[in-house]
């Protein structure tokens, strides 16, 4: 049975959310906020997701470019706001998310999954959905 697209996306999202989690306790110890900090891990995930889905999800035959990178960052900034957004949101509500951003950082995520799907498919990779 073949995985659909959308699900191949979706896994490529949850290694990214690894990622993004990394990069932003990494990011914490070399001294960054829990904003700046979600700033660099979202690049960082944003990175890998970009190489995990050109191979995983859409099978480009073509060689990584910048310019790509850059459509696939670009094209995902709607779905990197509301990912941000929510992140936002839920460490400013209260000091038990606070204690938790990688459950904050998990919102966003899943906040931003279909509308970065949308834009990837439609304007950085050239697939139909």
């Amino acid at each position: 049975m073949a995985i659909s697209r959308f699900l191949r996306f979706a896994l490529v999202g949850a290694a990214g959310f690894v990622v993004d989690v990394a990069a932003l306790y990494a990011s914490f110890a070399l001294g960054a906020g829990v904003y700046l900090g979600r700033v660099i891990s979202y690049l960082c995930a944003a990175t890998f997701t970009w190489g995990g889905n050109r191979r995983f999800t859409f099978a480009s035959e073509l060689p990584p470019s910048f310019g790509e990178w850059a459509r696939f960052l670009i094209a995902n900034a709607s779905g990197g706001l509301v990912n941000y957004a929510t992140y936002a949101a839920l460490v400013s509500w209260g000091p038990g998310l606070l204690a938790q951003p990688a459950l904050a950082v998990a919102c966003g995520s899943i906040a931003g999954l279909v509308v970065n799907y949308l834009a990837s498919s439609r304007f950085v990779f050239n697939q139909k959905v």
